[in-house]
Protein backbone atom coordinates (compact mmCIF):
# COMPACT_ATOMS: atom_id res chain seq x y z
CA UNK A 1 0.00 0.00 0.00
CA UNK A 2 1.32 3.44 -0.89
CA UNK A 3 5.00 4.14 -1.30
CA UNK A 4 7.84 2.02 0.02
CA UNK A 5 9.64 3.35 3.05
CA UNK A 6 13.32 4.00 2.40
CA UNK A 7 16.19 4.81 4.69
CA UNK A 8 16.80 8.46 5.55
CA UNK A 9 14.09 9.83 3.28
CA UNK A 10 13.63 13.59 3.66
CA UNK A 11 10.38 15.54 3.47
CA UNK A 12 10.73 19.32 3.23
CA UNK A 13 7.92 21.62 4.39
CA UNK A 14 7.62 25.36 3.96
CA UNK A 15 6.10 25.44 7.45
CA UNK A 16 5.66 22.82 10.16
CA UNK A 17 4.01 22.81 13.58
CA UNK A 18 6.69 21.39 15.88
CA UNK A 19 6.41 20.80 19.64
CA UNK A 20 7.73 24.31 20.38
CA UNK A 21 5.64 26.03 17.73
CA UNK A 22 5.74 26.98 14.06
CA UNK A 23 8.97 26.81 12.09
CA UNK A 24 9.81 27.56 8.48
CA UNK A 25 11.79 25.60 5.89
CA UNK A 26 11.73 22.35 7.84
CA UNK A 27 13.49 19.14 6.80
CA UNK A 28 12.03 16.02 8.37
CA UNK A 29 14.18 12.92 8.00
CA UNK A 30 12.37 9.57 8.12
CA UNK A 31 13.83 6.13 8.71
CA UNK A 32 12.06 2.87 9.49
CA UNK A 33 8.71 4.61 9.89
CA UNK A 34 10.02 6.98 12.57
CA UNK A 35 11.14 10.58 12.52
CA UNK A 36 14.92 10.48 12.71
CA UNK A 37 15.65 14.21 12.63
CA UNK A 38 13.87 17.57 12.38
CA UNK A 39 15.75 20.67 11.27
CA UNK A 40 14.29 24.10 10.63
CA UNK A 41 15.55 27.01 8.55
CA UNK A 42 17.15 24.60 6.09
CA UNK A 43 17.26 24.49 2.34
CA UNK A 44 15.60 21.39 0.87
CA UNK A 45 18.19 18.74 -0.02
CA UNK A 46 18.42 17.75 -3.65
CA UNK A 47 15.80 15.21 -4.69
CA UNK A 48 13.66 15.46 -1.54
CA UNK A 49 9.87 15.71 -1.52
CA UNK A 50 8.68 19.28 -1.06
CA UNK A 51 5.36 20.22 0.51
CA UNK A 52 3.57 23.16 2.09
CA UNK A 53 2.35 23.04 5.68
CA UNK A 54 2.79 20.10 8.08
CA UNK A 55 0.87 19.39 11.27
CA UNK A 56 0.94 16.23 13.40
CA UNK A 57 -1.61 13.51 12.69
CA UNK A 58 -4.58 13.73 15.06
CA UNK A 59 -5.58 10.85 17.39
CA UNK A 60 -9.24 9.78 17.22
CA UNK A 61 -9.79 8.59 20.77
CA UNK A 62 -13.23 6.98 20.45
CA UNK A 63 -14.72 4.96 17.59
CA UNK A 64 -17.26 2.18 17.13
CA UNK A 65 -16.26 1.17 13.60
CA UNK A 66 -19.29 -1.02 12.85
CA UNK A 67 -21.68 1.90 13.36
CA UNK A 68 -20.33 3.51 10.19
CA UNK A 69 -22.75 1.18 8.38
CA UNK A 70 -25.78 3.05 9.77
CA UNK A 71 -24.53 6.57 9.07
CA UNK A 72 -27.41 8.66 7.75
CA UNK A 73 -29.89 5.80 8.16
CA UNK A 74 -31.35 6.76 11.54
CA UNK A 75 -32.74 10.19 10.64
CA UNK A 76 -36.41 9.28 10.13
CA UNK A 77 -38.72 10.29 12.99
CA UNK A 78 -40.79 7.52 14.52
CA UNK A 79 -44.36 7.99 15.71
CA UNK A 80 -43.26 7.97 19.38
CA UNK A 81 -40.42 10.45 18.85
CA UNK A 82 -36.70 9.75 18.95
CA UNK A 83 -33.89 9.96 21.48
CA UNK A 84 -30.64 8.20 22.31
CA UNK A 85 -32.46 5.08 23.50
CA UNK A 86 -34.54 4.66 20.35
CA UNK A 87 -31.37 5.19 18.31
CA UNK A 88 -29.72 2.47 20.41
CA UNK A 89 -32.46 0.02 19.46
CA UNK A 90 -31.69 0.64 15.78
CA UNK A 91 -27.97 0.24 16.45
CA UNK A 92 -28.60 -3.09 18.19
CA UNK A 93 -30.45 -4.34 15.11
CA UNK A 94 -27.45 -3.50 12.96
CA UNK A 95 -25.06 -5.10 15.46
CA UNK A 96 -26.99 -8.37 15.23
CA UNK A 97 -26.31 -8.72 11.48
CA UNK A 98 -22.59 -8.09 10.93
CA UNK A 99 -20.23 -11.00 10.24
CA UNK A 100 -16.44 -10.78 10.68
CA UNK A 101 -15.53 -10.14 7.04
CA UNK A 102 -18.28 -7.53 6.78
CA UNK A 103 -16.87 -5.83 9.88
CA UNK A 104 -13.42 -5.75 8.27
CA UNK A 105 -14.81 -3.94 5.22
CA UNK A 106 -16.92 -1.51 7.24
CA UNK A 107 -13.99 -0.72 9.54
CA UNK A 108 -11.69 -0.20 6.56
CA UNK A 109 -14.08 2.37 5.10
CA UNK A 110 -14.28 4.22 8.42
CA UNK A 111 -10.51 4.17 8.81
CA UNK A 112 -9.98 5.51 5.30
CA UNK A 113 -12.29 8.44 6.04
CA UNK A 114 -10.41 9.05 9.28
CA UNK A 115 -7.07 9.18 7.50
CA UNK A 116 -8.44 11.44 4.78
CA UNK A 117 -9.57 13.95 7.40
CA UNK A 118 -6.27 13.95 9.32
CA UNK A 119 -6.82 11.27 11.98
CA UNK A 120 -3.81 8.91 12.02
CA UNK A 121 -4.58 6.76 15.09
CA UNK A 122 -7.92 5.41 16.25
CA UNK A 123 -9.07 4.22 19.66
CA UNK A 124 -11.43 1.38 18.74
CA UNK A 125 -13.93 0.88 21.58
CA UNK A 126 -14.85 -2.61 20.46
CA UNK A 127 -17.71 -4.61 21.95
CA UNK A 128 -19.00 -6.71 19.05
CA UNK A 129 -17.30 -9.94 20.21
CA UNK A 130 -19.46 -12.97 19.39
CA UNK A 131 -21.28 -14.52 16.43
CA UNK A 132 -24.69 -13.51 15.08
CA UNK A 133 -26.51 -15.65 17.64
CA UNK A 134 -24.34 -14.54 20.57
CA UNK A 135 -22.37 -17.78 20.69
CA UNK A 136 -18.59 -17.73 21.10
CA UNK A 137 -16.41 -18.02 18.02
CA UNK A 138 -13.80 -20.77 18.08
CA UNK A 139 -11.32 -17.90 18.27
CA UNK A 140 -12.73 -15.46 20.81
CA UNK A 141 -10.92 -12.56 19.11
CA UNK A 142 -12.44 -13.22 15.67
CA UNK A 143 -14.15 -9.84 15.49
CA UNK A 144 -11.17 -7.97 16.91
CA UNK A 145 -9.01 -9.66 14.29
CA UNK A 146 -11.29 -8.15 11.63
CA UNK A 147 -10.52 -4.70 13.04
CA UNK A 148 -6.79 -5.49 12.98
CA UNK A 149 -7.02 -6.70 9.38
CA UNK A 150 -8.70 -3.46 8.36
CA UNK A 151 -5.99 -1.42 10.09
CA UNK A 152 -3.31 -3.47 8.34
CA UNK A 153 -4.94 -2.71 4.98
CA UNK A 154 -5.58 1.00 5.52
CA UNK A 155 -2.41 1.79 7.47
CA UNK A 156 -4.08 3.56 10.39
CA UNK A 157 -2.51 3.18 13.83
CA UNK A 158 -4.73 1.47 16.36
CA UNK A 159 -5.27 1.53 20.08
CA UNK A 160 -7.61 -1.40 20.56
CA UNK A 161 -9.99 -1.27 23.50
CA UNK A 162 -11.84 -4.58 23.96
CA UNK A 163 -15.00 -3.86 25.93
CA UNK A 164 -16.16 -5.70 29.03
CA UNK A 165 -19.95 -5.86 29.04
CA UNK A 166 -21.76 -8.02 31.58
CA UNK A 167 -25.12 -6.52 32.60
CA UNK A 168 -28.21 -4.90 31.18
CA UNK A 169 -28.50 -2.10 33.74
CA UNK A 170 -27.29 -0.60 37.01
CA UNK A 171 -29.36 -3.11 38.97
CA UNK A 172 -27.29 -6.00 37.63
CA UNK A 173 -30.09 -7.12 35.32
CA UNK A 174 -29.29 -9.84 32.82
CA UNK A 175 -28.28 -8.57 29.39
CA UNK A 176 -31.00 -8.49 26.79
CA UNK A 177 -31.01 -10.75 23.76
CA UNK A 178 -29.88 -7.76 21.68
CA UNK A 179 -26.77 -7.46 23.87
CA UNK A 180 -25.75 -11.12 23.60
CA UNK A 181 -22.90 -10.42 21.14
CA UNK A 182 -21.26 -8.07 23.65
CA UNK A 183 -21.20 -10.15 26.83
CA UNK A 184 -18.26 -11.92 28.48
CA UNK A 185 -17.58 -13.10 31.99
CA UNK A 186 -14.28 -12.04 33.54
CA UNK A 187 -12.45 -15.27 32.65
CA UNK A 188 -13.56 -15.07 29.02
CA UNK A 189 -12.63 -11.41 28.88
CA UNK A 190 -9.15 -12.08 30.26
CA UNK A 191 -8.66 -14.66 27.50
CA UNK A 192 -10.03 -12.26 24.89
CA UNK A 193 -7.61 -9.59 26.07
CA UNK A 194 -4.69 -12.00 25.78
CA UNK A 195 -5.70 -12.95 22.24
CA UNK A 196 -6.09 -9.28 21.26
CA UNK A 197 -2.60 -8.52 22.49
CA UNK A 198 -1.28 -11.38 20.36
CA UNK A 199 -3.30 -10.26 17.33
CA UNK A 200 -2.18 -6.66 17.59
CA UNK A 201 1.49 -7.60 17.86
CA UNK A 202 1.83 -7.73 14.07
CA UNK A 203 0.66 -4.12 13.67
CA UNK A 204 3.30 -1.40 14.01
CA UNK A 205 3.04 0.55 17.31
CA UNK A 206 -0.39 -0.88 18.15
CA UNK A 207 -1.59 -0.48 21.73
CA UNK A 208 -4.12 -2.68 23.54
CA UNK A 209 -6.01 -1.31 26.51
CA UNK A 210 -9.51 -2.17 27.68
CA UNK A 211 -12.88 -0.58 28.26
CA UNK A 212 -15.50 -1.23 30.91
CA UNK A 213 -18.46 -0.31 28.73
CA UNK A 214 -20.26 1.81 31.32
CA UNK A 215 -21.34 1.63 34.94
CA UNK A 216 -24.70 0.30 33.81
CA UNK A 217 -22.99 -2.66 32.08
CA UNK A 218 -20.22 -3.36 34.62
CA UNK A 219 -20.82 -4.10 38.31
CA UNK A 220 -18.71 -2.24 40.89
CA UNK A 221 -16.95 -5.44 41.99
CA UNK A 222 -15.89 -6.11 38.39
CA UNK A 223 -14.16 -2.77 37.90
CA UNK A 224 -11.30 -3.64 40.26
CA UNK A 225 -10.57 -6.83 38.33
CA UNK A 226 -10.57 -4.90 35.06
CA UNK A 227 -8.10 -2.35 36.40
CA UNK A 228 -5.72 -5.21 37.16
CA UNK A 229 -6.22 -6.80 33.73
CA UNK A 230 -5.40 -3.49 32.05
CA UNK A 231 -1.84 -3.53 33.36
CA UNK A 232 -0.29 -0.25 32.20
CA UNK A 233 -2.67 0.09 29.26
CA UNK A 234 -5.36 2.72 28.73
CA UNK A 235 -8.78 2.34 30.37
CA UNK A 236 -11.78 3.95 28.66
CA UNK A 237 -15.39 4.08 29.85
CA UNK A 238 -18.67 5.61 28.63
CA UNK A 239 -20.00 7.80 31.41
CA UNK A 240 -22.79 10.34 32.09
CA UNK A 241 -23.77 10.59 28.44
CA UNK A 242 -27.51 10.71 29.07
CA UNK A 243 -29.71 12.22 31.80
CA UNK A 244 -31.58 8.92 32.17
CA UNK A 245 -28.27 7.21 32.81
CA UNK A 246 -27.47 9.71 35.57
CA UNK A 247 -30.89 9.25 37.17
CA UNK A 248 -30.64 5.45 37.04
CA UNK A 249 -27.18 5.60 38.61
CA UNK A 250 -28.45 7.79 41.45
CA UNK A 251 -31.21 5.29 42.11
CA UNK A 252 -28.91 2.25 42.09
CA UNK A 253 -25.64 3.60 43.53
CA UNK A 254 -26.77 6.66 45.44
CA UNK A 255 -24.83 9.19 43.41
CA UNK A 256 -23.98 10.23 39.85
CA UNK A 257 -21.82 8.08 37.53
CA UNK A 258 -18.83 10.43 37.49
CA UNK A 259 -18.91 10.96 41.26
CA UNK A 260 -19.16 7.23 41.92
CA UNK A 261 -16.26 6.47 39.57
CA UNK A 262 -14.01 9.16 41.05
CA UNK A 263 -14.76 8.04 44.61
CA UNK A 264 -14.48 4.28 44.08
CA UNK A 265 -11.72 3.68 41.53
CA UNK A 266 -8.20 4.90 40.89
CA UNK A 267 -9.09 7.25 38.03
CA UNK A 268 -5.89 8.82 36.78
CA UNK A 269 -3.88 9.69 33.70
CA UNK A 270 -4.43 6.38 31.89
CA UNK A 271 -8.23 6.76 32.07
CA UNK A 272 -10.45 8.29 29.40
CA UNK A 273 -13.95 9.30 30.49
CA UNK A 274 -15.96 9.28 27.29
CA UNK A 275 -18.66 11.98 27.00
CA UNK A 276 -19.06 12.92 30.71
CA UNK A 277 -21.73 15.26 29.36
CA UNK A 278 -23.90 15.69 32.45
CA UNK A 279 -21.62 16.75 35.29
CA UNK A 280 -21.73 19.31 38.07
CA UNK A 281 -19.12 21.89 39.04
CA UNK A 282 -17.45 19.65 41.62
CA UNK A 283 -17.19 16.80 39.16
CA UNK A 284 -15.63 19.09 36.55
CA UNK A 285 -12.95 20.17 39.02
CA UNK A 286 -12.26 16.65 40.28
CA UNK A 287 -12.04 15.19 36.78
CA UNK A 288 -9.48 17.86 35.92
CA UNK A 289 -7.49 17.14 39.11
CA UNK A 290 -7.48 13.40 38.40
CA UNK A 291 -5.40 13.82 35.24
CA UNK A 292 -7.84 11.70 33.23
CA UNK A 293 -8.74 12.69 29.69
CA UNK A 294 -12.35 13.47 28.82
CA UNK A 295 -13.23 12.00 25.42
CA UNK A 296 -15.51 14.39 23.54
CA UNK A 297 -17.34 13.34 20.38
CA UNK A 298 -19.12 16.53 19.32
CA UNK A 299 -20.58 15.31 16.01
CA UNK A 300 -22.09 12.19 17.56
CA UNK A 301 -23.17 14.00 20.73
CA UNK A 302 -25.02 16.52 18.57
CA UNK A 303 -26.49 13.80 16.36
CA UNK A 304 -27.81 11.85 19.36
CA UNK A 305 -29.00 14.91 21.27
CA UNK A 306 -26.77 14.06 24.23
CA UNK A 307 -26.17 17.59 25.48
CA UNK A 308 -23.13 19.86 25.75
CA UNK A 309 -20.15 19.15 28.01
CA UNK A 310 -18.94 22.23 30.00
CA UNK A 311 -15.66 22.24 28.11
CA UNK A 312 -14.68 25.81 28.91
CA UNK A 313 -14.95 25.28 32.68
CA UNK A 314 -13.08 21.99 32.39
CA UNK A 315 -10.32 23.60 30.34
CA UNK A 316 -9.98 26.49 32.82
CA UNK A 317 -9.59 23.93 35.62
CA UNK A 318 -6.64 22.37 33.77
CA UNK A 319 -8.62 19.49 32.31
CA UNK A 320 -7.39 17.46 29.35
CA UNK A 321 -9.59 16.43 26.45
CA UNK A 322 -9.42 14.76 23.07
CA UNK A 323 -11.94 14.16 20.31
CA UNK A 324 -13.39 11.03 18.73
CA UNK A 325 -15.73 10.10 15.91
CA UNK A 326 -17.78 7.68 18.07
CA UNK A 327 -20.78 6.51 15.97
CA UNK A 328 -19.00 7.57 12.77
CA UNK A 329 -22.14 9.21 11.44
CA UNK A 330 -19.72 11.71 9.89
CA UNK A 331 -15.95 11.37 10.07
CA UNK A 332 -14.17 14.72 9.94
CA UNK A 333 -11.37 15.79 12.27
CA UNK A 334 -11.75 19.53 11.69
CA UNK A 335 -15.51 19.35 12.12
CA UNK A 336 -15.18 17.62 15.50
CA UNK A 337 -13.11 20.59 16.70
CA UNK A 338 -15.41 23.13 15.10
CA UNK A 339 -18.59 21.66 16.61
CA UNK A 340 -16.89 21.43 20.00
CA UNK A 341 -16.27 25.18 19.87
CA UNK A 342 -19.69 26.01 18.41
CA UNK A 343 -21.46 24.01 21.13
CA UNK A 344 -19.71 26.16 23.73
CA UNK A 345 -20.67 29.33 21.84
CA UNK A 346 -24.32 28.31 21.76
CA UNK A 347 -24.27 27.39 25.44
CA UNK A 348 -22.38 30.46 26.69
CA UNK A 349 -23.59 32.91 24.00
CA UNK A 350 -20.11 34.19 23.29
CA UNK A 351 -17.31 33.63 20.78
CA UNK A 352 -13.82 32.12 20.72
CA UNK A 353 -14.48 30.12 23.87
CA UNK A 354 -11.82 27.40 23.78
CA UNK A 355 -8.80 29.69 23.63
CA UNK A 356 -6.21 29.84 26.40
CA UNK A 357 -3.58 32.16 27.77
CA UNK A 358 -1.01 30.30 25.70
CA UNK A 359 -3.04 30.19 22.47
CA UNK A 360 -5.33 33.09 21.60
CA UNK A 361 -5.96 31.40 18.26
CA UNK A 362 -9.07 29.28 18.67
CA UNK A 363 -8.04 26.72 16.06
CA UNK A 364 -4.52 26.34 17.46
CA UNK A 365 -5.82 25.98 21.02
CA UNK A 366 -8.33 23.30 20.00
CA UNK A 367 -5.78 21.45 17.89
CA UNK A 368 -3.07 21.40 20.55
CA UNK A 369 -5.45 20.30 23.30
CA UNK A 370 -6.94 17.50 21.21
CA UNK A 371 -3.52 16.29 20.07
CA UNK A 372 -2.06 16.02 23.57
CA UNK A 373 -5.25 14.71 25.19
CA UNK A 374 -5.69 12.15 22.42
CA UNK A 375 -2.12 10.89 22.62
CA UNK A 376 -2.43 10.48 26.37
CA UNK A 377 -5.76 8.67 26.13
CA UNK A 378 -4.47 6.27 23.47
CA UNK A 379 -1.22 5.47 25.25
CA UNK A 380 1.29 7.02 22.83
CA UNK A 381 3.59 10.00 22.50
CA UNK A 382 3.17 11.92 19.29
CA UNK A 383 4.33 15.05 17.55
CA UNK A 384 6.77 16.04 14.86
CA UNK A 385 9.91 15.22 16.82
CA UNK A 386 12.79 12.74 16.62
CA UNK A 387 11.82 9.26 17.79
CA UNK A 388 8.09 9.68 17.16
CA UNK A 389 6.16 7.74 14.57
CA UNK A 390 6.14 9.63 11.27
CA UNK A 391 2.42 10.47 11.36
CA UNK A 392 2.16 13.69 9.37
CA UNK A 393 -0.55 15.70 7.67
CA UNK A 394 0.27 18.10 4.81
CA UNK A 395 -2.18 20.94 4.25
CA UNK A 396 -3.00 22.48 0.88
CA UNK A 397 -1.50 25.93 0.53
CA UNK A 398 -3.91 26.84 -2.24
CA UNK A 399 -6.90 26.82 0.13
CA UNK A 400 -5.18 28.40 3.15
CA UNK A 401 -3.78 31.90 3.59
CA UNK A 402 -1.35 32.91 6.33
CA UNK A 403 -2.98 36.00 7.76
CA UNK A 404 -1.80 39.04 9.66
CA UNK A 405 -2.05 37.16 12.95
CA UNK A 406 0.64 34.70 11.88
CA UNK A 407 0.88 31.01 11.17
CA UNK A 408 -1.89 30.05 13.60
CA UNK A 409 -4.30 31.50 11.04
CA UNK A 410 -3.62 28.37 8.99
CA UNK A 411 -5.14 26.19 11.71
CA UNK A 412 -8.02 28.61 12.26
CA UNK A 413 -8.90 28.24 8.58
CA UNK A 414 -8.51 24.47 8.69
CA UNK A 415 -10.93 24.16 11.61
CA UNK A 416 -13.45 26.91 10.89
CA UNK A 417 -13.45 27.29 7.12
CA UNK A 418 -11.65 24.89 4.81
CA UNK A 419 -12.13 21.68 6.81
CA UNK A 420 -11.10 18.42 5.14
CA UNK A 421 -10.76 20.23 1.82
CA UNK A 422 -7.43 21.49 3.17
CA UNK A 423 -6.00 17.98 3.68
CA UNK A 424 -3.54 17.16 0.90
CA UNK A 425 -1.33 14.27 2.01
CA UNK A 426 -1.15 12.03 5.06
CA UNK A 427 1.77 9.86 6.06
CA UNK A 428 1.25 7.17 8.63
CA UNK A 429 4.48 5.76 10.05
CA UNK A 430 6.28 7.24 7.06
CA UNK A 431 4.04 5.61 4.47
CA UNK A 432 1.98 7.82 2.19
CA UNK A 433 -1.64 6.73 2.71
CA UNK A 434 -3.49 9.82 1.46
CA UNK A 435 -2.53 11.77 -1.66
CA UNK A 436 -4.50 14.65 -3.10
CA UNK A 437 -7.02 14.22 -0.29
CA UNK A 438 -7.84 10.59 -1.23
CA UNK A 439 -6.68 7.42 0.41
CA UNK A 440 -4.60 5.29 -1.93
CA UNK A 441 -7.02 2.34 -1.44
CA UNK A 442 -10.27 4.29 -1.46
CA UNK A 443 -11.69 2.94 -4.72
CA UNK A 444 -11.20 -0.70 -3.74
CA UNK A 445 -12.37 -0.33 -0.14
CA UNK A 446 -15.36 1.86 -0.99
CA UNK A 447 -16.56 -0.70 -3.52
CA UNK A 448 -16.35 -3.50 -0.95
CA UNK A 449 -18.05 -1.33 1.67
CA UNK A 450 -20.97 -0.45 -0.59
CA UNK A 451 -21.52 -4.14 -1.36
CA UNK A 452 -21.63 -4.90 2.36
CA UNK A 453 -23.99 -2.02 3.03
CA UNK A 454 -26.35 -3.20 0.31
CA UNK A 455 -26.39 -6.73 1.77
CA UNK A 456 -27.07 -5.45 5.30
CA UNK A 457 -29.81 -3.01 4.38
CA UNK A 458 -31.80 -5.12 1.88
Amino acid sequence: MGQTMGQNRVLHFAKALLPDGWHSQVNITLAGGLIKAVKADCAPPEGCERHGVAIPGMPNLHSHAFQRAMAGLAEYRSADGDDFWSWRDLMYRLASTIAPDQLRKIAAMAQIEMLESGFTRVGEFHYLHHDLSGRRFGNLSEMSNAIFAAASDTGIAITHLPVFYAHGGFDGAAPTEAQARFVCNLDEFAHLLELCREGAADLPDAVVGLAPHSLRAVAPKELGALEELAGDGPIHIHIAEQLREVADCRSALGTTPVRWLLDNTSVGSRWCLVHATHVDVGEVLDMARSGAVVGLCPITEANLGDGIFPARAFMEAGGRFGVGSDSNVRIDMAEELRILEYGQRLSLQNRNIMTSRKFLSNGRSLLESALHGGWQALGVEGGIRPGASADLVALREDVLVCGARGDDALVDQLVFSAGSRAIDRVWRRGRLVVSGGRHVMRDQVEGEYRAVLKALIT
